[in-house]
């Protein structure tokens, strides 16, 4: 079927369109013109003057709904990619805390199983950990973190073919051979939970490491041991100008001052915005998978309230905060919701942005940038038909 979205401001790789319109069949956008003469058998949406953007693609997430990735089961990764779906995420990369291998393969065999089915949400597989530096271990599990270990890693990447990212502590004995592999097969590699100095990261950056984890959370900044200082995880990122940073923009894992820096720095094109959302997030739930975890204050946190362990945010939370809170210009902070991870990732052929042939995937925000319609694939989401 023909759908015309009409009377709405249209985000484009060029910039902003007025008086235009998306035209999308099936699964595909058909066009996006300067045009907004209803089309005889398409089927009319009014945005009623309201923002039409790509959706959102989501490359950290470790559940929603009252539902955990690292349950592992069908069930729970249908519950919580609708719960991020509803709040304008698109494409999603469900993401696995710090797992034993059985609990890997679990959840491996079921993003297989969804991404095989027509028009999927789901693109692959994010595992953060183990391989992570257990003084920065924050949220993780602690009993499951340890040095990379190839013969846990080599088997599951020959067996598997969804995992798509793997996070790691370049400092750890084995990670530049892990990253050498891993990137070798395709994989993202991420530096996380890490006490990485220049060295380390620049190694890192030349075996294959090319983005980092959580950017500012779980890794050291400027600091000072005994009378002389030393650069931390996060200046190192920032001197490498290719790698890319995802921040947590829920405006309290990164105040909106930094926030800003961030955008700033590494700019929209290597700058995306993850949720690292629990189980808890667009939810009514307040329990997360780990039972050391609380809700408090709008964010999760370990009981002992020694560091966060994750959010609630969800991808429109995410464009509000930049745009409100660190003051953004919204086409950047949508672009660094959908174009920059897609282009992380690698699948902005497909995703991304608002261009013929791409996947009809849409999201249509009011001027408070709350969700009001979503499409994926050219469905509408469940939930998401408040434009009607």
């Amino acid at each position: 079927m023909l759908t015309q979205i009409i009377n709405g401001k249209i985000l484009t790789p060029q910039g902003w369109l007025k008086d235009g319109s998306v035209l999308m069949q099936d699964n595909k956008i058909l066009e996006v013109t300067n045009c907004d003469l209803a089309i005889v058998g398409a089927k009319l949406i009014d945005a009623k003057g309201m923002y039409i953007v790509p959706g959102g693609v989501e490359i950290h997430v470790h559940g929603g709904g009252g539902r955990d990735f690292m349950e592992g089961s069908e069930d729970a990764f249908r519950a919580a990619v609708h719960a991020h779906m509803v709040h304008g995420t698109t494409s999603i990369f469900p993401t696995l805390s710090s797992s034993t291998i059985p609990m890997i393969r679990a959840a491996a065999a079921t993003t297989e199983k969804l991404m095989a089915e027509p028009d999927s949400p789901v693109l692959g597989l994010h595992l953060e950990g183990h391989y992570f530096n257990l003084k920065m271990a924050g949220g993780q599990m602690p009993e499951n973190i340890k040095n990379p270990d190839p013969e846990e890693y080599i088997p599951l990447l020959e067996e598997t073919h969804c995992i798509k990212r793997w996070d790691a502590a370049p400092e750890l004995p084995g990670a530049m051979q892990f990253g050498k592999y891993i990137t070798s097969k395709g994989v993202l590699a991420a530096v996380g939970h890490t006490q990485a100095e220049y060295e380390d990261i620049r190694t890192a950056y030349e075996v294959g490491y090319s983005h980092a984890t959580h950017f500012y959370n779980a890794m050291p900044g400027f600091h000072k041991r005994r009378e002389y200082k030393y650069e931390g995880t996060v200046e190192s990122i920032y001197l490498i100008d290719d790698m890319t940073v995802e921040v947590v923009a829920d405006g309290i894992h990164v105040p909106p001052t930094i926030l800003r820096l961030v955008y700033k720095i590494k700019g929209v094109e290597r700058t995306c915005l993850i949720t690292d959302a629990l189980a808890c997030a667009a939810s009514d739930s307040q329990v997360a998978f780990d039972p050391r975890v609380i809700i408090e204050d709008g964010v999760c946190k370990l009981a002992d309230r020694s560091a966060l362990a994750g959010s609630i945010a969800t991808m429109d939370r995410l464009i509000r905060t930049m745009v409100q809170k660190a003051d953004i210009p919204l086409a950047d902070a949508v672009r660094m919701a959908s174009e920059t991870p897609a282009r992380i990732m690698g699948v902005y052929d497909r995703k991304g942005s608002l261009q013929r042939g791409k996947d009809a995937d849409i999201m249509v925000l009011d001027k408070d940038l709350n969700v009001r319609a979503v499409w994926a694939m050219g469905k509408l989401v469940d939930g998401t038909n408040k434009l009607f």
